[in-house]
């Protein structure tokens, strides 16, 4: 209906209606429900179900999960259901290992260790060509996306746990060893957003009682398998750096913190 406005001569339209798709995902709480509604279609005409697809979104699942990949280092990372989803705050880490792949020089041997849907990996191939990528993970769910993910740069991934599960030929012989093995304290997981909290394993969240048995075991394994001046970089959190950074430099590394306040990314950057 149009409405006249005898004082001014003109006329207004009507306010177009609220797209029902975005409406539903603002109702769910999706903060943003247009990008969202967007994404779900798009995933819907490369042959999903929309109303399934919405269904899953409003259930909580991560989005990523169910349009069936994340955007990492400008890159679209694959991710299934119940796969650790790639957070944006990590690409520090893989900016770092980047950065190190690329000094250490044509054919070095990086390893993304518990690699999830291997972004990182496949993130530090994709900027530093040449590199012999390995990923690792103790999830075989993960570890077939992080095949597909890194596939495409001649990376091989392994199901295992830590260091137990790379070929032993790589002992002595990585340049750079990127590792996000989870750090959340166990008391705090149930803290977390439905989203990782109800669809994310929970091994690839929980990391002890305060957060850091993983990074212990990581770094009391790393030297074996570094080259002499290799690098071992451990994403973790803002609180919790000062100690990471001393068990590293207790397991004999040289160590420093890299930060990005933007992104919310914290690094130990531990030199062997």
């Amino acid at each position: 209906m149009t409405i006249s406005r005898p004082d001014s001569g003109e006329t207004s339209e009507p306010a177009p209606a609220e797209d029902p798709l975005v409406r539903l995902l603002r109702a769910a709480g999706c903060v943003f429900a247009e990008d969202e509604a967007r994404l779900l279609r798009e995933a819907a005409a490369d042959g999903g179900d929309l109303g399934a697809l919405t269904a899953r979104r409003i259930a909580g699942e991560p989005l990523e999960s169910v349009v069936g990949w994340a955007e990492f280092c400008g890159l679209r990372i694959a991710v299934e259901p119940r796969v650790f989803v790639p957070r944006k705050r990590s690409e520090l880490v893989a900016r770092e290992a980047a950065k190190l792949a690329a000094a250490a020089g044509p054919g070095a041997v990086v390893v993304d260790l518990c690699c999830g849907s291997g972004a990182i990996g496949a993130a530090v191939a994709s900027a530093v060509q040449g590199i012999e990528l390995h990923a690792a993970d103790i999830d075989p769910a993960a570890v077939g996306v992080a095949r597909r993910n890194i596939a495409r740069f001649g990376g091989r991934a392994y199901a295992g746990d830590l260091f137990g599960a790379l070929p032993a030929g790589l002992h002595g012989r990585i340049a750079v060893i990127a590792a996000n093995a989870p750090y959340v304290p166990s008391g705090e997981i149930s803290l977390m957003p439905p989203e990782a909290r109800d669809h994310e394993p929970l091994a690839a969240l929980d990391g002890g009682p305060d957060g850091l048995d993983l990074q212990r075991r990581v770094a009391r394994g790393a030297g074996e398998w570094l080259t002499p001046g290799g690098t071992l970089l451990i994403e973790t959190s803002k609180h919790q750096s000062r100690t990471t950074a001393a068990m590293l430099a207790e397991a004999g590394f040289d160590v420093r913190i890299v930060r990005d306040a933007e992104i919310g990314g914290t690094v130990a950057i531990a030199r062997r």
